[in-house]
């Protein structure tokens, strides 16, 4: 087993289990905070071993569990213009910007369009619709969807062109406090539609997401990798990946934040 993913999974068994419906209660954040880690799996054991402790005060970090399993398969599937707006615009750092995903999670069948949007320095915001068997991602009522929330939240047209970028595929398990989530990725693969070129992540790393109700000001999981050395990041999978599989695109900002994650890439 890819070490990332066995200490994930370590991570979630040590956890008490509990329902979507909990999590959602749990990780309600009023003033999200929004920060990506990119953590080696000695680290990542030893700050889950802290949270996930019952004897931590205020209570241990749950995961999130669903017909038994505490981790789970995650495939989803990038949208862009032929012009790649969305991934230039996250690259620039322009004010506003979104990224608009197909979300698959194999395991429960669970099937979703998400859009998530940033603004300025903010945290995303991500909006969903749920599709059913057979929808198309972007047919007409995932596409009223997407033009409804781009007109409500930015005052603009949802672009047209719209075509798969990239495939991703990960092991995620999820991690909550009151207040407070945590989503690690493990074994993160990425599939360029165009070329069907391929790249996976360092399989000693696990990418660490944290959320918290206090915006601008770290919460605990932040402090404790910091006390480890780890830093936050910029990278997401869309840009990060396909930063790796097509390097001519530009001197991306976070070049070296991709190689670490993608030792492999050209």
């Amino acid at each position: 087993m890819i070490p990332a993913v066995r200490a994930l999974a370590r991570a979630a068994m040590a956890a008490r289990p509990v329902p979507l419906a909990d999590v959602r209660a749990r990780a309600d954040l009023l003033a999200p905070s929004d920060r990506s880690y990119l953590v080696p799996v000695e680290v990542f054991t030893a700050v889950a071993a802290e949270l996930t402790d019952r004897r931590r005060p205020g209570g241990s970090f749950v995961a999130l569990c669903h017909n038994g399993r505490r981790w789970f398969c995650r495939r989803s599937v990038y949208y862009d213009t032929p012009d790649l707006r969305s991934f230039h615009d996250h690259r620039l750092g322009r004010p506003v910007r979104y990224t608009i995903r197909e979300a698959l999670c194999e395991d429960t069948g669970e099937r979703q369009l998400e859009i998530e949007l940033t603004a300025g320095r903010g945290a995303p915001v991500t909006h969903r619709r749920p599709l059913l068997p057979g929808d198309a991602a972007l047919g007409p009522a995932p596409r009223g969807f997407l033009a409804s929330v781009l007109e409500r939240s930015y005052g603009i047209a949802a672009p047209d062109g719209l075509g798969r970028v990239l495939e991703t595929d990960c092991t995620r398990a999820t991690l909550v406090a009151d207040g407070q989530r945590l989503t690690c990725d493990a074994a993160l693969r990425c599939r360029d539609v165009a070329t069907g070129r391929t790249v996976r992540a360092d399989g000693g790393l696990v990418l660490v997401r944290t959320r918290t109700r206090t915006a601008g000001r770290p919460g605990e999981v932040d402090r404790l990798l910091d006390d480890h050395g780890v830093r936050a990041a910029e990278f997401t999978p869309y840009c990060g990946g396909l930063s790796a599989l097509r390097p001519e695109l530009t001197a991306h900002p976070a070049r070296r934040v991709v190689r670490t994650v993608f030792p492999t890439a050209g």
